[in-house]
């Protein structure tokens, strides 16, 4: 690291930089990038200035830059760069073995590949080293005296090894030897001691000059007045010098993200923040603390807390739908209303979610004898029992079918005398409904008690349609009074900050950390209350949301579940499934007609058409007219022809009979030919239909 006070390059400074001394403060001093100048780096506007005070708090590696020292040329390589690199022996000997084992690359995992030669002879322990003799490296102990030494390796002249303890003082002139190991850059860049080695390409087709590796960093840190945390690479051509030392009291504004802030140690609480980004746009709410939420408003934030809410709305109508996030320390009175229900099948839903379902029959319903379906009169009562496959008899129209239908009990309300009492409950029993049975019911409500929504929740599944008969007085206006209902869908907790403004401390609301995305900043302003009066707080209860909010949460939290069962279709009718019988025999009728042309190429054109046919008469035969053309007679309409009798499909089978016969007995005669004007005249009266 460079020294405090001296001017170094960015690249250098940072290179050089101990991470374990973050966070740094670093003045900039000149380069390309001063008075003002504002450039857009990796999607993070930066702007760096003379004079501008940056605090490092963070280093990420992103690349590393080569430089061929034989050349003088440059270029970057990717940290998965798969080519390998070995070392460069340095030409300059070292005079101790301490100084000798610094240059060791990457620890203890690298020993066994380190050598060197000392230029004289060395006598350790009775044992000579000839001068030029390879050593290699194994490790560094500690004695006793706590004196460090290098254990070291000799091969003798037979191949015997032979081990030797060099101590750290030992002075001489030893020169690193040239090995075959490779190291990745990633290792290279891992290890403090290689990154400031030389280093040569393995296997390389271009014979080029030693390598110096320099690393290029992604600076984070955080500027004076600055809303967000600065990111830019450590390439920039800007010399710093460091003046932590001198600037170690200056605070910066460190902005926080409002998830960021509820997860502060609760002893930061209460205090005062700045909003330094408000939410963007509003999408989820639409209650008044919202409109507050602006840039450089001030904020007293009470506390952190998990909130206990529910997510309801009004009931689907004519009025378009309202929304709301309501905590269950909402002080109003709600009261159960009936549901309704337009089939079995939402009979049946409502009935898995809470069973002992009771409900009161609203419109008269025919019985279907074919497809099971009993018959129900308004005001009838039913009790809800089970779910159960039923068999039905498929009568003339097929084998028998297993439909799932409802089980239900008739409730037959009790008479004052015992005798019709007991008559009633004989009559009392159970019906099959159907899933696919289109009927309405409405709910049968036990009682007309008022229920907090806490007690709701618990008491009772959700969705449950309530309505509100007393307003929750700590709030100055109740948006849930005077909706006709409110329908609890589903209960959920958000990690919430409770906030106020300073000029009402005591009306606070809970601004939701997953649904507001804001960022702020603690500042040193006094609380808005003297000290050790606390004023009773007074939160918000309900908050009113889009349905943008409503969607995106269901979205959001939607599960995998399989979808209930689709009802089953119904059994066609008798006079349905008669329509169905007669269909094939109007499409083979059609079908015969639309062949009539291709059979009357077999008629004989002396046969007369039979007396029963009921076929229109041809139109007159044209006047007989040298000067004008007969005029064109148009051709009938599609659906005529379709309507109209179809009799000549009998009437050529008759005529091949006839002609057949016609042929036998007139076989013998050589001249029994039809008259032209036979021919002519038939032709025309086909032609012209």
């Amino acid at each position: 690291m460079g020294d405090p006070g001296v001017v170094l390059d960015l690249r250098e400074y940072i290179s050089s930089l101990d991470r374990s001394s973050l966070p740094r403060i670093l003045q900039v001093c000149s380069g390309v990038y001063f008075q003002g100048s504002v450039y857009e780096l990796s999607g993070s506007e930066v702007c760096l200035s003379t004079g501008d005070l940056v605090k490092v708090t963070g280093l990420e590696l992103l690349s590393v830059c080569c430089e061929d020292i034989g050349n003088n040329t440059t270029f970057e390589l990717p940290l998965e760069h798969s080519g390998l690199f070995k070392l460069v022996p340095e030409d300059l000997p070292y005079s101790t073995i301490e100084e000798l084992v610094g240059l060791q690359p990457v620890g203890v995992d690298a020993c066994g590949s380190f050598t060197f030669i000392s230029r004289n002879e060395l006598i350790i322990d009775n044992l000579t080293v000839p001068a030029g003799k390879e050593i290699t490296l194994l490790s560094v102990e500690v004695t006793e005296n706590e004196e460090r030494r290098a254990r070291c390796q000799l091969m003798g002249q037979q191949g015997v090894f032979a081990d030797m303890l060099i101590p750290f003082s030992y002075h001489g002139e030893f020169y690193e030897c040239e090995n075959d190991r490779g190291y990745s850059l990633q290792e290279i860049m891992m290890s403090d001691r290689l990154c400031r080695r030389r280093f040569r390409k393995i296997k390389s087709k271009k014979c080029g000059g030693p390598l110096l590796f320099v690393p290029i960093y992604q600076i984070q840190g955080i500027m004076h007045m600055r809303k967000n945390i600065v990111k830019f690479p450590s390439s920039l051509e800007v010399d710093v010098i460091d003046v932590t030392e001198q600037c170690k009291d200056l605070t910066f504004v460190t902005p926080l993200l409002l998830a960021e802030i509820a997860t502060q140690p609760k002893t930061t609480f209460p205090t005062m923040a700045e909003i330094l980004e408000a939410p963007e746009a509003n999408r989820f709410f639409c209650c008044s603390w919202f409109t507050e939420l602006k840039k450089g408003k001030h904020l007293v934030l009470h506390k952190r807390d998990n909130t206990a809410m529910v997510l309801a709305c009004t009931p689907r109508g004519r009025k378009a739908q309202q929304y709301f996030l309501i905590s269950h320390d909402y002080g109003g009175q709600m009261r159960r209303r009936p549901r309704e229900f337009s089939s079995v099948y939402e009979l049946y839903v409502a009935f898995s979610r809470c069973p002992g379902l009771k409900v009161r029959v609203t419109r008269h319903c025919e019985a279907v004898e074919e497809e099971g379906v009993p018959a129900l009169s308004v005001d009838e009562q039913l009790e809800v029992l089970k779910l159960q496959t039923v068999e039905m008899s498929g009568g003339d129209s097929g084998p028998e079918q297993k439909l799932e239908s409802l089980i239900c009990r008739r409730i037959i309300e009790e008479d004052e005398d015992d005798d019709e009492m007991d008559e009633n409950q004989e009559e009392s029993e159970e019906i099959c409904l159907p899933l696919f049975t289109q009927a309405h019911f409405v709910e049968k409500l036990p009682d007309k008690k008022k229920y907090c929504l806490a007690d709701l929740v618990k008491n009772f599944s959700l969705p449950l349609e309530v309505k509100v008969v007393s307003c929750d007085k700590d709030l100055e206006k109740d948006p849930l009074v005077g909706l006709t209902a409110v329908v609890l869908e589903e209960a959920l907790e958000e990690t919430t900050v409770l906030a106020s403004l300073p000029d009402s401390p005591e009306r606070c609301f809970a601004l939701p950390t997953r649904w507001l995305q804001m960022s702020l900043c603690f500042i040193s302003d006094p609380l808005p209350w003297a000290e050790g009066q606390t004023p009773e707080l007074h939160p918000e209860t309900v908050s009113e949301v889009t349905d943008h909010f409503y969607h995106e949460y269901h979205r959001l939290t939607q599960t995998d579940m399989a979808p209930p069962p689709r009802p089953p279709k119904r059994k066609p009718s008798s006079s349905e499934s008669q329509k169905t019988r007669d269909k094939p025999k109007s499409r083979t009728a059609k079908k015969k007609s639309s062949n009539l042309p291709e059979k009357l190429d077999s008629l004989s054109l002396d046969h007369t058409k039979p007396a029963h046919c009921k076929r229109n008469p041809p139109p007159p035969p044209p006047l007989e007219s040298t000067e004008e053309p007969p005029p064109v007679i148009p051709r009938k309409s599609v659906s005529e022809n379709l309507t109209t009798a179809n009799t000549y499909v009998q009437t050529p089978r008759k005529q091949q009979k006839k002609q057949r016969h016609t042929e036998r007995t007139s076989s013998g005669s050589d001249h029994d030919y039809e008259t032209v004007d036979d021919v002519i005249q038939v032709p025309d009266s086909i032609m012209f239909y």
